[in-house]
């Protein structure tokens, strides 16, 4: 049974209406004013309301204009009584968001069809929105994620060195890692850059700052050239609030991010550089080695060792060269096999 609030200052009209409602099995509430019919609306939360204009303490466009302002009661439908039926009345309450207009004296017939067309639309109206909700989790929110990742009208291919976004710029886009390497990073008032993390195909990037609202904190270079997909925001925050599968899925990478990074800087603050050193070796072997049956040869230039290990490039090359002569890694050129994993575990433990 809908439930309709009807607010009408005249006492016999308001009876009247309400009877006439009644019999067509509605569940009538009634107010003799617009204070009242506001409290009333707040607390009910009917299907339907019917309100007078011409009211003692707030008028009908005052009562439309505060229901519009609260989310809880914004999408009633709205039907205005009135006794008079001049244009303007009409303009100023359709302008307000009202659904329907209804001139004194009406008959029975003219007031339970506008109830009914009005009732209609709405259940219509919500059952939409229930199924545009209800797509995603049933449909599986990952799997419209990898839709939108295997689009190819969202792929670009960028060459090493290229920027994926830069610090203080607000961020618009999702970005995900077809394949290649990225590095994010922090750079101090001196140009001295920290790296806060290496990524490899398969991983997301730029989704702090968008869920946070802000601009960019660090900065994205790619490593070597790497295939990436924008996903716009708007697609994101859909997902991310339509599916609770999307939302778990970042909540478990921001958090094991949050985790990752506390164990960062205690070993940056009370581990040694070579220890330091050994554990950026081995996280880089783990984050990029494919195959764990292979010789792998970590490819990456001293700088950016330096800035993952938090010392000089010259304090990072030194140690580089103390681990070679202990037959612990071979270097040729910028590529860096471990030679011996075990000692190396030992080494940051």
């Amino acid at each position: 049974m809908a439930t309709i609030l009807l607010i009408e200052d005249n006492l016999e009209v308001r009876e009247n209406t309400a009877e006439i409602l009644e019999l067509s099995d509605y569940k009538v509430l009634t107010a003799a004013n617009g204070k009242e019919g506001v409290a009333l609306a707040k607390v009910e939360l009917p299907d339907l309301i019917i309100c007078d204009i011409m009211m003692p303490e707030l008028d009908g466009y005052g009562v439309l204009h505060i229901l519009n302002k609260d989310p809880k009661t914004n999408g009633i439908p709205f039907i205005f009584l009135t006794a008079k039926a001049e244009k303007d009345d009409f303009r100023k309450g359709m302008n307000l968001g009202a659904d329907d207009y209804l001139t004194k004296p009406f008959d029975d017939l003219a007031l339970l069809d506008a109830v009914e067309i009005r009732l209609k639309k709405s259940q219509i109206a919500k059952a939409k929105k229930s199924d545009d909700k209800s797509s995603y989790t049933t449909t599986k929110g990952l799997e419209e994620l990898d839709k939108l990742i295997q689009d190819a009208s969202r792929m670009t291919t960028l060459p090493a060195k290229h920027s994926v976004f830069s610090e203080g710029n607000h961020p618009n886009f999702l970005f995900y890692i077809v394949r290649g390497k990225i590095k994010t990073s922090k750079t101090d008032k001196q140009g001295n850059e920290f790296i806060t993390g290496l990524h490899k195909a398969g991983d997301f990037i730029g989704y702090t700052d968008l869920l946070e609202n802000t601009a960019y904190t660090e900065n994205a270079i790619v490593l070597e050239e790497s295939e990436i997909c924008s996903i716009p925001k708007e697609h994101f925050f859909e997902l991310i609030h339509h599916s609770s599968e999307v939302a778990g899925k970042f909540i478990k990478i921001l958090s094991d991010n949050v985790i990752e990074n506390e164990e960062r800087l205690l070993k940056l603050a009370y581990s040694s550089v070579r220890k330091r050193v050994a554990e950026a070796l081995l996280k880089l072997q783990k984050k990029y080695q494919e195959n764990s049956g292979e010789e792998f040869a970590i490819s990456i230039s001293r700088e950016d060792l330096s800035s993952i290990v938090g010392a000089s490039k010259e304090t990072v090359i030194r140690t580089l060269s103390d681990f070679k002569e202990e037959g612990l890694i071979s270097i040729t050129g910028r590529k860096i096999i471990l030679e011996q994993k075990a000692k190396l575990q030992s080494l940051r433990n």
